[in-house]
């Protein structure tokens, strides 16, 4: 796509579920709210009416889907979220913070269902328009780490539930796309307030060089 539109900063943050991502994606709005700067939060799958919809559908344990069912389902969710949230916020100038994205979809279902991951790919670019962050952030957790952590604060969605080789096939995904898409990679094991520093000193200084994509 054309980004001469895009006068904000679209950031994203990827990882395993049990991470930490809500957690510093959250520290980094609170960051923004406290600088007085413009700003938008959205998580993935959801964030619009048609999203929250397909978020209930998909993370519901009780739900039966093929796996390309659940492709598609994530990538309109995520095409209806660019299209009415993201990219008016962006062309508003606004900074835009996305708690995942394509990348996710390239990790759980491309590599973690074993699935066309050049496909996966496609299909999703057409989703969101061409649309990249221009900062992603992946905070790099063990399986074990992120389930145990995940099965600490609520019950677990319906993939959440997955084996343990799904999660270490999403993780080799990740791995994978690191060098591709220039991911900024944090120590998901660390103090969730060192973590929030490094990010937003890599952020500060992506803005103040005013470096796009």
């Amino acid at each position: 796509m054309d980004r001469s539109d895009i006068k904000g900063t679209f950031i994203v943050f990827e990882g395993l579920d049990g991470c930490g991502k809500t957690t510093q994606a959250q520290l980094l709005a609170d960051f923004f709210a406290g600088q007085g700067a413009e700003y938008v939060y959205v998580r993935e799958p959801g964030g619009t009416p048609v999203g929250d919809k397909l978020r209930a559908i998909l993370l519901d344990p009780e739900t039966v889907l093929t796996k390309w069912g659940e492709v598609l389902l994530l990538a309109a969710a995520r095409a209806q979220l660019v299209q009415d949230i993201i990219l008016p916020a962006l062309t508003r100038g606004k900074t835009v913070i996305c708690d995942r994205y394509l990348f996710s979809s390239v990790a759980y279902q491309g590599y973690g269902l074993e699935q066309d991951v050049e496909l996966v790919k496609r299909v999703n670019l057409e989703a969101v328009q061409g649309l990249m962050p221009d900062m992603t952030f992946y905070l790099e957790v063990s399986v074990q780490t992120g389930l145990a952590r995940q099965q600490k604060v609520r019950r677990l969605d319906r993939i959440e539930r997955r084996d343990s080789g799904f999660f270490s096939r999403v993780v080799r995904g990740y791995e994978k796309m690191i060098s591709e898409y220039n991911f900024i990679r944090l120590d998901g094991t660390a103090e969730p307030q060192v973590i929030h520093r490094q990010v937003v000193d890599n952020v500060t200084k992506k803005m103040k060089k005013g470096e796009r994509g």
